[in-house]
């Protein structure tokens, strides 16, 4: 039975799985099993993962398209390893991440996972210095340091720092607090690292950069955003902290993650029930200027919506992340325009 088991669902990524894949193979550890599960591709997925004669792959097809969760909770479910990891499929780990977590929780019998930094790589698998850097310091992982994490608490819920796929966790931990919740879908790792906090379980902190998290265009549709938020909402309703200041920094999550989708509904078309949301979150945040734009915004008709929004987000501060795939963008269109 292999100590590790490695897990990548996939949907539609043919073109994308053989980088994350082939992470894995190259591991100088190699004590583990990698469990693709395919959410019902219907690309030609099923032909690039015949491409790998190696023992220790499985390679587990759904016959239909369920959804990400059930997906990911088929990949843990068919783990056997005493060691988890999931991540992926358009990410990768470095060929050391595995020797390097599989030794602390071998030496350190009271951890339940180790994190580690990760890399940002563009959608041409190039690793973007300063877009590493400012995502280890918007998340406050340049200020963590190596060893058991103090806050856990802090550092999943109010800073979030950390990232289920640059994390290896002891499986048993994870069968304890339930692995992944549907109604969290979109927003499940999030959710998973807080209910190991919640749970008393102990975090290890490596400061090495260990994975690569891939930015790439196409991530941050409305659709997506929508689904994420919903299932943002859900887990913070769902969460209970005994500390009063916890207790209050969770209400003004909630309130200001309720905004956000209030306005992601209103900018859909979806007037009243975005309405609705938004004067619920008044009820912690007051009348803002957020909340206020967002109300008139849905008094015009839907095309009007998009387009002053379309300039709102033209003319406002653009992130790494943006910054990161525009990028990707100029270079594959240089790329075009030179071969042509």
């Amino acid at each position: 039975m292999p100590k590790v088991s490695v897990c990548i669902p996939t949907y539609n990524r043919a073109h994308l799985l053989p980088y994350a894949v082939n992470s894995v193979l190259a591991q100088s550890y190699t004590d583990f099993e990698l469990i693709i599960c395919d959410d019902g591709s219907t690309d030609h997925t099923a032909e690039i993962v015949s491409q790998w004669d190696d023992r220790r792959i499985r390679y587990i097809r759904q016959p239909v398209n369920g959804g990400r969760s059930r997906n990911m909770c088929s990949c843990f479910k068919a783990a056997s390893g005493s060691y988890f990891i999931k991540f992926d499929d358009d990410d990768a780990i470095t060929p050391e991440f595995l020797e390097r977590t599989v030794a602390v929780l071998d030496a350190e019998r009271s951890v339940d996972f180790v994190c580690t930094n990760h890399w940002i790589i563009n959608q041409n698998n190039e690793r973007v210095e300063s877009a590493t850097k400012e995502n280890s310091s918007k998340w406050g992982k340049d200020k963590l340091k190596q060893g058991l994490i103090p806050d856990l608490i802090r550092e999943t819920f109010i800073n979030q720092s950390l990232q289920v796929g640059s994390t290896l966790f002891r499986r048993d931990c994870l069968m304890e607090v339930d692995y992944m919740r549907p109604e969290a879908d979109g927003c499940e790792d999030f959710d998973l690292l807080v209910r190991l906090a919640i749970a008393d379980k102990q975090g290890y902190f490596l400061p090495e950069f260990l994975m690569e998290y891939r930015f790439h265009r196409g991530q941050a549709s409305l659709k997506q955003n929508l689904h994420f938020l919903r299932a943002k909402v859900f887990c913070i309703d769902s969460y209970k902290f005994a500390a009063q200041e916890l207790e209050k920094l969770r209400s003004h999550k909630l309130a200001t993650t309720q905004q956000a989708l209030g306005l992601r509904l209103i900018e859909k078309g979806d007037t009243v029930e975005g309405r609705r949301i938004l004067q619920q979150s008044t009820q912690v945040l007051g009348s803002n200027k957020k909340i206020m734009f967002g109300l008139m915004l849905s008094y015009l008709p839907i095309g009007l919506r998009k387009l002053a929004l379309q300039v709102f987000r033209r003319f406002g501060p653009k992130d790494y992340t943006e910054q990161v795939r525009e990028a990707s963008t100029a270079v594959n269109s240089k790329c075009f325009f030179e071969n042509s």
